[in-house]
This record gives C-alpha cells, sequence and structure tokens, in this order.
C-alpha cells in the first residue's frame, strides 16, 4: 500500500501535465485546424509524454520524425503500387528509414503507423496526420521544454536516491543468506537481485536525459559545471553497484561459518546506504556517511579468520567507492580503508539553488 501511495504521488504531477497536454492538443485540432474527429494530435502529445521526465523532449522529436517518415514512405508505396501490395511494402520501408533515423522502438512505431494510416486512408489523410503530429508534439514541447522543463538536479538526485536504495536492499539480502544454514541458502529468492541491474540501467538513461537538459535548455547552459559534478558522481555509482555485486557473489558462497563473521560488515554497508539514499545531496549526512563506511571497515575480519582474501577485498572496494561517492578524493579513499583511518575529508556538493 505504502509503495503504491508513493508511486501515485511521485507521478501525480507529470499526469497532470499530459492530460492538460492532451486537452490542449484536442482544442487546438478542433478549433484552429478544423479537423473533424482531432483524435491524433492528442495521442501524439501523450506518446510524447509518456517517458520519464528528462526524456519528454527527445521523445517528441522521435514522434514527429517517425510520422513524417511513414506518411513520405506510405504516400511513395501508394502511387508506385496501389493500396493492396502498398501496405507491406510501405511498413517495411517506413521500418527501415526509422532505423536509419534512430532505431529507436517508439521511431518505429509511430513511421509504420503513419505508413499504415496514409496507405489505407489516402493522402488527405496522410498529410492530416502529419499535421496532427507536428500539433501533439509542438505541445509536447512546449510542455516539457518551456513551461515545465526539467530540472538535471533533481533528476539526477531522485535516481541516486533509488540506486542507493537497491542496493542497500541487496546488500541486506546477501545478510540474510550468510546469517542462513546452508539448507536455507539455497532457498535465498536471488532472482529479488535482479532490479539492481534495472536500476543501474535505470540511471545511465537519467545521466544522458541530464546532459541533454543541460545543453540544449538555455537555463541550465551556463551553469554546466555543477551538472557535471553530479553526473560524475551517477558515474561513481555504477563503480558501486559493480562492486556491490562482486561483494555478494563472493559473500553468498561461503560457508555458514565463515558467512556470520562477514554479516554484520554487509549489514553495516548496507545502512550505509540507505541513510545515502535519504541524504539527497547534504554535505553533513555524506559525511557521517563517510566516517561510518571507516568505522565498519576497520572491523573486517582479518587474517586467521575464515573469510578469504577475495571477498575481504570487495569489502574493501565498497567502502572505497562508496566514500569516493560522497566526495572523497580516490587516492585518498584508497588510503583511508587500507590504513584503518577514522576520518577523511569529503567535498561539499553543489546544491541546485547555487
Amino acid at each position: 500500500m505504502y509503495e503504491t501511495c508513493s508511486r501515485v504521488k511521485d507521478n501525480l504531477w507529470p499526469v497532470l501535465q499530459q492530460s492538460a497536454a492532451a486537452a490542449l492538443s484536442w482544442w487546438i485540432a478542433g478549433n484552429v485546424f478544423d479537423h473533424h474527429i482531432p483524435l491524433f494530435a492528442p495521442i501524439a502529445t501523450l506518446v510524447a509524454l509518456n517517458t520519464p521526465v528528462g526524456g519528454r523532449g527527445t521523445n517528441a522529436v522521435r514522434v514527429m520524425s517517425g510520422v513524417i517518415s511513414g506518411v513520405i514512405v506510405g504516400q511513395v508505396a501508394l502511387r508506385f503500387l496501389g493500396p493492396g501490395p502498398a501496405v507491406g511494402v510501405a511498413v517495411l520501408c517506413a521500418l527501415l528509414v526509422a532505423l536509419l533515423i534512430d532505431g529507436e522502438r517508439i521511431t518505429m512505431a509511430q513511421a509504420a503507423i503513419g505508413a499504415v494510416i496514409s496507405v489505407a486512408a489516402g493522402q488527405q489523410a496522410g498529410i492530416d496526420r502529419v499535421l496532427d503530429a507536428l500539433l501533439g508534439a509542438g505541445v509536447a514541447l512546449v510542455f516539457s521544454q518551456v513551461l515545465f522543463p526539467p530540472h538535471p538536479f533533481t533528476l539526477l538526485r531522485r535516481t541516486e536516491a533509488a540506486t542507493l536504495k537497491g542496493l542497500g536492499r541487496a546488500l541486506e539480502l546477501a545478510t540474510r543468506a550468510l546469517d542462513a544454514s546452508a539448507d536455507e541458502r539455497r532457498d535465498q529468492p536471488w532472482k529479488e537481485l535482479r532490479p539492481v541491474y534495472t536500476l543501474l540501467n535505470d540511471l545511465g538513461r537519467t545521466r544522458d536525459d541530464a546532459i541533454a537538459v543541460a545543453r540544449r535548455t538555455p537555463r541550465w547552459r551556463s551553469r554546466r559545471e555543477p551538472i557535471r559534478q553530479e553526473i560524475a558522481a551517477t558515474r561513481q555509482l555504477d563503480l558501486l553497484g559493480n562492486s556491490c555485486l562482486t561483494l555478494i557473489r563472493g559473500a553468498t558462497v561461503l560457508d555458514p561459518g565463515s558467512g556470520k563473521a562477514l554479516a554484520t560488515t554487509v549489514r553495516g554497508l548496507s545502512g550505509v546506504l540507505d541513510a545515502l539514499a535519504k541524504a539527497r545531496g547534504k554535505h553533513a549526512a555524506f559525511q557521517h556517511a563517510a566516517r561510518r563506511t571507516l568505522d565498519i571497515v576497520r572491523d573486517i575480519p582479518e587474517r586467521g579468520s575464515t573469510v578469504p582474501v577475495a571477498v575481504r577485498e570487495s569489502v574493501r572496494l565498497v567502502a572505497a567507492d562508496i566514500l569516493v561517492f560522497t566526495g572523497a578524493d580516490p587516492d585518498e579513499a584508497e588510503r583511508a580503508v587500507r590504513d584503518g583511518s577514522t576520518d577523511i575529508a569529503v567535498e561539499r556538493r553543489a546544491r541546485p539553488g547555487e
């Protein structure tokens, strides 16, 4: 129930924007362009805006390019082949053109639909479809780039928080396995770790969207340096995700005695990631997380324990990646983890309003 309410709360504002934009597209198509049934314009708007906030402008351009290419191909096929065999040829050629444009699924789908409508309904329907696509995508661009432009800091930090929370849960699942007996460990639901890969993929897409926003939006062109710093932090999260998965893979094949010796350390790192997920860039919280990480890594079972060297090194790698993500220098983070330091300098991150 909580997850459902949270999902509705997080997506309510974009959904309201989609509804208002679709209504505006319908009104313009019906009253300005005098379409008897202004159907495709609001559909184009909804398709363009039906993507994460940072990618809506790109989506709108893809809708336009797909429809225009599909209608042109459909008209050419209809002229030379007639209405019968033209549909299959038009769809094939439209898909090939979409592949040449960018190969995105939405571009290919819009190109194929445009080709079918153009062949089935004739030249005027194809022209109307292009006008609707231009109108619908134009309204989507106004909503996404002018009226409600995306905030790259918000995009990045929201995705960072989701990734950190997912990594923390993955380590918590590993801790449960480490505390379990050998028989119980075989029954652990490791499929629950798969969302980590999805989170890392989402992080990469959000990073690309933030880069596009910084390049194309006048408001952010003069503030690229703070955005660049935040993007660098997301790249460090990619490394942290990989090191967490490496630790999980090594830890979960340990015998029960070794696993229990390591469980406290892994649980501590999971708690640090949860705290960072809630910090949202706050310097004091990052500094505290860095100190806590150093405290945890000093308690790793050392030589003479049953924990293999490779697993201990994986723990240190996770700890070093956490330190670098919080703002520590990579070389200093490596030394601090090796030397058993109690504190480390953490660079202050830029705030969204700075």
